[in-house]
């Protein structure tokens, strides 16, 4: 990315502390690499491109794209994206909470947006922005003879909203659960739009790998795993392993609580997480056959060393 230009570290380490009021300072150091379709990883490897090599673009009288939409189902990672991207280029992550900025009072909501763009000016180019849930401030406008008071309260609220990511300079990104709520003025300003879907088997399989560890399934039992949790998020994926190696940490001190069989360790684990209503139910929640064939999968899962 084109160097910004300096901003005092002081000044810096204040406004992210005022930010704090809308958003989540998240630091590069704490990033968690997602795991990414091929089409979103390039897709973000060629933003990245673009952002670090702004004097080049701007030489053949072109811009680098500096704001992107992240749409999908809840639980894909888009928050975990935004944090990588801005984690590539060395900054800070601010994630801002939309119910810290809608308000219920009369022109607040747009004050609240007012505020914020105006800490963000003072740190351009050293922290990257991501509004999430940004559908709760981005609705499509209804006519004021079609909506209450809410709804005019809401259209206000867009119209500032407009304005201050037309005048934004800094990398920007928003992350939204229902595309199809969004105005279609908001949608054209951004130069990029990333579809962030549930992971395909592939994804599922590193995903359901990394959060397995410190215990070692062999690929077979992964691959079980893979086909009994098509149409899982990745944030299910994570529940659905980090309940297994609860319980089978926690067995001992349990009573009468069988894990020398995989099929009763993911029928205990599944009996207290349930996928989101939205979400096309997978089929280990669903069909018998798929927890049955949970019984050939090789176990218990060996413990890796540090």
């Amino acid at each position: 990315m084109a160097p910004a230009a300096a901003v005092d570290s002081d000044v810096v380490s204040r406004t992210l502390e005022d930010l704090e009021r809308f958003a989540q300072i998240l630091r590069p150091e704490h990033v968690d690499e997602p795991i990414l379709s091929p089409v979103v990883a390039h897709s973000v490897h060629e933003w990245l491109v673009e952002l670090n090599n702004t004097n080049e673009l701007r030489a053949a009288r072109v811009e680098p794209r500096r704001l992107a939409l992240l749409y999908g189902p809840p639980g894909t990672g888009k928050t975990t994206l935004a944090h990588h991207l801005a984690a590539r280029l060395g900054l800070p992550l601010v994630a801002v909470a939309s119910e810290r900025i809608v308000a219920s009072h009369l022109g607040e909501t747009g004050q609240n947006l007012g505020k914020l763009f105006d800490l963000m000016a003072r740190v351009e180019g050293q922290c990257v922005l991501l509004l999430d849930e940004f559908d709760a401030l981005a609705q499509k406008r209804v006519e004021a003879t079609g909506g209450g008071g809410a709804q005019q309260e809401n259209n206000r609220a867009l119209t500032v909203l407009l304005r201050r990511i037309e005048q934004f300079r800094g990398v920007g990104l928003a992350a939204t659960n229902t595309k199809d709520a969004l105005d279609s003025a908001m949608w054209r300003r951004f130069g990029l739009q990333i579809s962030v879907d549930l992971p395909g088997e592939n994804e599922r399989f590193a995903i359901l790998r990394k959060y397995c560890a410190p215990f070692d399934l062999d690929d077979d039992a992964i691959d079980i795993l893979v086909g009994a949790t098509r149409g899982c998020s990745p944030s299910l994926l994570r529940q659905l392993m980090e309940g297994m190696k609860r319980t089978l940490v926690l067995a001992p001190k349990l009573q009468r609580l069988d894990v020398s069989r995989p099929e009763v360790v993911f029928t205990h684990v599944i009996a207290s997480i349930a996928p989101p209503p939205e979400m096309e139910q997978p089929p280990l929640w669903t069909m018998a056959s798929a927890i049955d064939q949970l019984a050939r999968m090789s176990w218990p899962p060996a413990r890796m060393t540090a």
